[in-house]
């Protein structure tokens, strides 16, 4: 990637609307007046500014016999001048359809085989929080009452970036530039989409968590300030502002985004390490949900032990967690059709104007339930959700003070049901499910119909995917509905009255 000069003046920093300049992932530019800092004057030449895909560097202020000679090393050259061993993976590149320069992907540099370790990061090469915060313990008071690791480790990112070529960092924050937030798909998480783009999801219940993630964003951007003033040790290297003034909102929920999509959950390590960014691992590391290759952490490394065998020049995988599709999609960008951990979340709630509300709470506490219970639907197992639903579905509808007492006093966790409750209570499921696939704007015939085109915009494709695969479940819920009815001793039994259902969303 190509260094551009310091711009004047400075460039629109929205993420809205992609008909305006975008910025890359790290860009530290400021909209507010700058105070006086003593070394203000001084340093002005660090503070940068970015368009296109180009990271910025005050290249005539950089100071001469810097301790970095990695100015102009790619990626890999850099990660082995500073003690990657020799490894069994190399980078490759990938064009894109859209504007944004090619994405980088890890492939196998020789034939490999189960167990064989691809790669192994030296700790020195791994961003963590101890290493950013310089102290465990707040580390761990951030985190557990203030900020993710996401938002700490964003925040670090982003003042390294500000000292351009003299950062150690620099080469790894130029790749995740690159990269843009993209996972293999080469789209970015839907926290980036435009306002159109999002109206690729309408009907699923990802447009609302996509929101609602980008408002807690927004709370740990308020917050930033905290890791200022309490690890004010660390970033009194940085003759900066503190977070709010020197980065603006849509500056830090990018660089969010994009150490989002590289981040790796480490198991058995400290608080303090358990979110690392790994060069070398994802976004360069493809993700599979089928997967059980992860990155394992050791007291001098992060290693990558491979789960199958890979021909030479083989994209790797490895596996991202028990994860639902939308939230791969709003976390990496992309959908995984094979992803065995794919559900839906249907929320049931007693319904508190019922004259038995108190009772029938008591009882669905004594079976685990709560008064608002969520229930997930699991890709290929939607008949056994729906058979989990129905003993609390049941409890709304007793209205009989009598039947309401016997059931209390019964130690089960079903309640009786005539053939009329239970018609009620699974045509109530009827309706549910095919109003939820009405609130879509296509059919599952028109996304198949989109798919087929290999012109389709990208961030439309697995908006498509993602739907597609919801609606699928959403159909295998009617069929399984269906065939319970049809299993009735009469299925022509007409439903019971129900003034006080529980509702379903």
């Amino acid at each position: 990637m190509e260094m551009a000069q310091l711009l004047s003046p400075r460039p629109s920093t929205s993420v809205a609307f992609p008909s305006q300049p975008r910025l890359s992932l790290f860009s530290p530019i400021s909209r507010r007046t700058l105070p006086f800092h003593p070394s203000f004057t001084r340093r002005r030449g660090l503070f940068l500014s970015c368009h296109a895909e180009a990271l910025v560097a005050a290249g005539s202020h950089r100071e001469e016999g810097s301790a970095h000679s990695s100015d102009n090393l790619d990626l890999s050259s850099w990660l082995h001048l500073n003690g990657l061993p020799p490894c069994k993976v190399e980078l490759k590149e990938k064009d894109c359809k859209d504007k944004h320069l090619p994405i980088r992907y890890v492939v196998a540099k020789e034939d490999l085989q189960a167990g064989d370790v691809a790669f192994s990061v030296p700790n020195s090469l791994v961003v963590t929080l101890d290493r950013v915060l310089g102290n465990e313990t707040v580390a761990e008071l951030l985190t557990t009452n203030k900020l993710s690791e996401l938002a700490c480790l964003a925040l670090y990112l982003m003042y390294e970036k500000k000292q351009g070529k003299k950062s150690f960092w620099y080469p790894f924050i130029k790749e995740l530039d690159r990269q843009r937030g993209r996972g293999q798909l080469a789209v970015e998480s839907p926290l980036l989409w435009s306002e159109s783009e999002l109206g690729y999801l309408e009907g699923s219940p990802t447009k609302a968590e996509v929101l609602e993630r980008d408002e807690g964003i927004k709370r740990e951007y308020d917050e930033l300030d905290t890791v200022w003033f309490m690890a004010g040790s660390l970033f009194k290297q940085y003759p900066f502002d503190i977070p709010t003034e020197a980065f603006p909102f849509e500056i830090f929920k990018q660089a969010f985004v994009a150490v989002q999509s590289c981040v790796v959950h480490l198991q058995k390590v400290s608080l303090a390490r358990r979110f690392a960014l790994v060069p070398m691992g994802p976004p360069l590391l493809a993700y599979k949900s089928n997967c059980k290759a992860m990155l394992t952490a050791t007291s001098e490394s992060v290693n990558l032990v491979v789960d199958r065998p890979y021909k030479a020049g083989e994209p790797i995988v490895v596996w991202c967690g028990p994860q639902p599709n939308s939230r791969l999609l709003i976390n990496y960008g992309f959908v995984d059709e094979d992803n065995p951990y794919d559900r839906l979340i249907i929320e049931a709630s007693l319904n508190t104007e019922d004259p038995q509300y108190q009772e029938k709470r008591m009882v669905a506490q004594r079976n685990g339930k709560v008064s608002v219970q969520t229930f997930q639907v699991c890709v290929g197992r939607e008949k056994e959700a729906i058979l989990e639903m129905l003993p609390y579905i049941r409890l709304g509808y007793i209205s009989d003070p009598a039947e309401m007492n016997s059931v209390i006093s019964s130690q089960g966790a079903t309640c009786p049901a005539s053939p009329c409750m239970e018609r009620a209570v699974l045509d109530q499921l009827i309706v549910y499910f095919a109003s939820r696939l009405a609130g879509y704007p296509t059919t599952l015939k028109e996304d198949e119909g989109l798919l087929a085109d290999d012109n389709l915009d990208p961030k439309r494709r697995v908006a498509t995917k993602l739907v597609m695969l919801e609606k699928k479940m959403l159909h295998a819920c009617l069929r399984a509905t269906n065939d319970l009815i049809n299993d009735l001793p009469d299925h022509t039994v007409l439903p019971c009255p129900a003034p006080y259902a529980p509702q379903l969303k």
